[in-house]
Formats: structure tokens, C-alpha cells, sequence
């Protein structure tokens, strides 16, 4: 799996933090992990497996402690996506962006794009950058919708 351009959607600041929400470590969590320590950062990782959370369990965070989410295989298994999408929202800092990744055919893009808005995530895209999965980004705009 190349992540070349996959990196490329981040710009880390000094001490910024990330979120990967995901079912295990991976190649993008290393690159991530790499990524931020660049800058001084963390990333944190919340696992959905079962050694850890199930699929119907919440993950936890602080309240806008983090600059990214990444939501990886686990936003269309898990039985509440919804609880996702409003957890991640209140994680973020303000004018942080959030990442739905899937592997391909498994997420409906159309669907999952207008959910983000519902949940105040705007100007979400569907971007095609990493082989083998869907990809979608939206951003939390500060003083829009739930204002937080």
C-alpha cells in the first residue's frame, strides 16, 4: 500500500493530535504515528476488536483534543454509526477535518456523505487515494450547526 499521496491530506502542526479509530495497527497508523512525531504531536488510537471495544461501544476522547479523526473499517460495522459521527464531532477542534475510510464497495458514498452533513461535517468529498478503499472527507466549521 502505498501512502504517498494519502500523507499528503495531512499538515501537521506542532502538537497537533490525531485520532485513528480502526480495528488494528496498521501501515497507516506507522505513517500517521510518523507523521506527527515530526511535529512534536500524538496520535491516539481507539481499536474495535475483541480485545478492545465492540461494535456497539463508544470510543472515548476529550472534548476538542484532537485536529483529525480517522475513521477506518469501523464506521459501517459498528451498530450506531451515528454515535460515531457525534463523538467525532465533539472531539475535534474547530475546523478539524474527519476521514470515513472503507474498503471499497463496503460504505455508500452518497449516503455516507449526506450523514456528515446531517452531523455538521461540511464540504464532504469522496477522495480515491488509497488502493482498495473508499474515502471520504469532511470538515467541522466552527460556529456552524451544534457550535462547538
Amino acid at each position: 500500500m502505498d501512502l504517498q499521496q494519502f500523507l499528503q491530506l495531512f499538515n501537521p502542526l506542532p502538537g497537533n493530535h490525531y485520532l485513528q479509530v480502526c480495528t488494528c495497527e496498521d501501515k497507516i497508523t506507522t505513517a500517521l504515528s510518523s507523521l506527527l512525531e515530526g511535529v512534536e504531536g500524538k496520535l491516539n488510537i481507539a481499536i474495535y476488536n475483541e480485545d478492545n471495544l465492540n461494535f456497539s461501544q463508544p470510543f472515548r476522547a476529550m472534548p476538542r483534543d484532537h485536529d483529525m479523526v480517522i475513521i477506518k473499517d469501523v464506521f459501517s460495522k459498528h451498530e450506531n454509526p451515528n454515535m460515531i459521527l457525534k463523538l467525532a464531532y465533539l472531539t475535534l477542534a474547530n475546523t478539524a477535518n474527519i476521514i470515513i475510510m472503507e474498503k471499497k464497495g463496503v460504505m455508500d458514498i452518497e449516503a455516507t456523505k449526506a450523514l456528515l452533513e446531517e452531523f455538521e461535517f461540511r464540504a464532504p468529498n469522496e477522495i480515491d487515494i488509497v488502493e482498495g478503499y473508499d474515502l471520504i472527507m469532511g470538515k467541522k466549521m466552527h460556529m456552524w450547526g451544534n457550535g462547538l
